[in-house]
């Protein structure tokens, strides 16, 4: 399996995923860690890939995606953005109308 068959499985496997630096509980930078509670004041259950565990993948994504920053969210298999998108979509309450979450 090629990297993009990677990514797409990961992507079709995980209906909302981050990509992220670090884990959810234990963030590694403070992009991450803005995204992660963002993401969770919505009440929405979301996976994530720590991108400094998988090298390939952390390169191989920003290529993928064409989006060359960290973390980047993806829902239903479409990048939404990275933090300052998904931090401005939740203050205005479009994150939780994306995500079917509580506004």
């Amino acid at each position: 399996m090629d990297l993009n068959e990677r990514i797409e499985k990961q992507l079709s496997e995980n209906p909302v995923l981050l990509y992220m630096k670090g884990s959810p509980d234990f963030p590694q930078c403070g992009f991450s860690g803005q995204t992660v509670a963002a993401l969770k004041a919505t009440g929405t259950s979301f996976s994530y890939v720590n991108i400094l565990e998988d090298p390939e993948i952390r390169e191989g994504l920003k290529a993928y995606s064409n989006w060359p920053t960290f973390p980047q969210l993806y829902v239903n298999g479409e990048l939404v953005g990275g933090c300052d998108i998904v931090v401005e979509m939740y203050h205005s309450g479009e994150l939780q109308k994306l995500l079917g979450g509580k506004e």
